[in-house]
């Protein structure tokens, strides 16, 4: 009998599914005051704030019902120029984010919190009106962050009172418990046999589309072309949101991120770095959880950069956000991070703000919030050495090898009443980043009904022609 984690109605602990800083905090109230205000008078806030912004139009983009991307969770940094001019920069958007584990309940009564926020408002309306198996299983897909995966099996073992079977989905299980017929994922139940699976949950993020067909008749959220679009996928998100903003103008909103230069070869990135002002961010577009992505202040680590083998083709160049004196020199000027408030050492860190967002029936909702800061403080002035990425690098996640990932928790900021106030934002901050999460959110999925034909089929001569990569194009999985 094979060993297998099924979980049935009531099987829900919450000390499983949340950090234990996070599971006993207190969510700030003005974290908590932001995320009950509702899209009516965020609109009427932010129009009041940016009186350039077509209320309609915004009213419309957060009323929206995505028809891939359902389920993000943008990635910002919170920024400011010589003049004052602050901003909530978007850095990138993923499919299958994190953050459930790391957020405070917003309902003390509610021990499932965001979990089952999640599945009743997204994942169980992107069911309905659909034709699933009849004999067909509920599962939840992963290749990492079991902590948060496993949440979202128990949850919806509990709201639709059915055995959830949880599935490990690396590419080495391909074929040996998990396998495609004809559209439908298969997978090697604990008596042994090949049982089809009517719906899952997806958090499956590393290279999906090598182990996920873009088109399957097993119901996936989120389906894997919201990846390819820009969900993990940095070339195709750049393009998107390039292509987004100008179907934008006119409305007085606008996706702000860094000055981006996509299809860069790897011999031309000097040449992109020098007209930046010798400081820049080199990105491997497909990698993610902090992998592939290389801060340049530096000629040594420039010369590091490229006395690399990297597997794909194509790279993405941006303009690096620093301190004001080391922050790239681009068309919008400098840009440099705000930072955490000093602490008692009088030391600034660099900090994101993950802002995961949902759609439903109604609309587009905020659904939590959590940041993280960087190892080392931001310093004035670079000194010789100093690694760039440990003063810009918030990424938690860290890779111990194949299909094995650790953590750094202590560097994670909740949004609690003790490091909240840290992070020098209010509830204009939050709102601004939620409004940016949404409109790049809309661009990914604009970009994934683009890719897909009248008949419902993907285009590929048009995917290949956007994202000109041949092994990426190699990679993706055809049954």
């Amino acid at each position: 009998m094979r060993d297998l984690k099924i979980y049935t109605p009531g099987s829900f602990e919450p000390e499983n599914h949340w950090y234990d800083k996070a599971l006993n905090a207190t969510l700030h109230p003005m974290v908590s005051f932001f995320l009950n205000l509702g899209n009516d008078r965020i609109v009427e806030r932010y129009c009041h704030l940016n009186p350039r912004v077509r209320k309609s139009a915004l009213e419309d983009l957060l009323k929206a019902r995505p028809k891939y991307f359902r389920w993000a969770g943008a990635d910002l940094i919170n920024v400011t120029s010589a003049s004052g001019n602050r901003n909530m920069v978007v850095i990138e958007n993923n499919s299958c984010p994190s953050g459930q584990k790391s957020m405070p309940l917003l309902q003390d009564h509610e021990e499932k919190g965001g979990y089952k926020e999640l599945i009743e408002r997204t994942f169980l309306p992107s069911l309905k009106g659909q034709r699933l198996i009849t004999e067909g299983k509920l599962a939840v897909l992963f290749d990492k962050n079991p902590m948060e995966a496993s949440g979202y099996a128990a949850t919806i073992a509990d709201v639709l009172d059915e055995n959830v079977y949880y599935l490990p989905f690396t590419f080495a299980d391909l074929g040996k418990t998990l396998k495609y017929k004809k559209g439908v994922l298969y997978f090697l139940d604990e008596k042994e046999n090949w049982t089809p699976i009517k719906a899952a949950f997806r958090y499956v993020t590393q290279k999906p589309w090598n182990r996920i067909p873009i088109e399957t008749k097993t119901k996936i959220l989120n389906p894997v072309l919201a990846c390819l679009s820009g969900g993990r996928n940095k070339m195709m998100a750049a393009k998107a949101y390039d292509i987004y903003n100008a179907e934008l103008r006119g409305t007085g909103l606008k996706i702000v991120t860094p000055e981006t230069i996509w299809d860069v070869s790897k011999n031309e990135i000097p040449l992109w770095v020098r007209k930046m002002g010798g400081q820049a961010v080199i990105k491997v577009p497909y990698s993610n959880a902090g992998q592939g992505v290389y801060t340049i202040v530096n000629q040594s680590e420039l010369d590091h950069f490229m006395s690399q083998d990297f597997e794909y083709d194509r790279f993405i160049v941006q303009s690096l956000i620093g301190n004001y004196n080391w922050s790239s020199s681009g068309s919008k000027g400098k840009l440099f991070h705000v930072g955490t408030i000093p602490n008692l050492k009088g030391q600034t860190f660099v900090t994101d703000v993950r802002m995961m967002v949902s759609a439903s029936p109604e609309g587009i909702r905020p659904l939590c919030v959590y940041s993280r800061r960087s190892k080392e403080p931001l310093l004035n002035e670079l000194k010789e050495g100093s690694a760039s990425w440990d003063m810009l690098g918030t990424n938690l996640s860290v890779k111990l090898g194949e299909n094995e990932w650790g953590s750094e928790t202590n560097r994670l900021v909740l949004m609690d009443r003790r490091d909240f106030n840290k992070l020098g934002i209010g509830v204009d901050d939050l709102i601004e980043g939620y409004i940016q999460t949404v409109l790049s959110m809309l661009a990914i999925d604009s970009m994934s009904k683009n890719l897909i034909n009248a008949n419902g089929k993907f285009r590929k001569r048009l995917f290949a022609s956007l994202n000109d990569d041949p092994h990426l194009i190699s990679e993706i999985y055809k049954e």
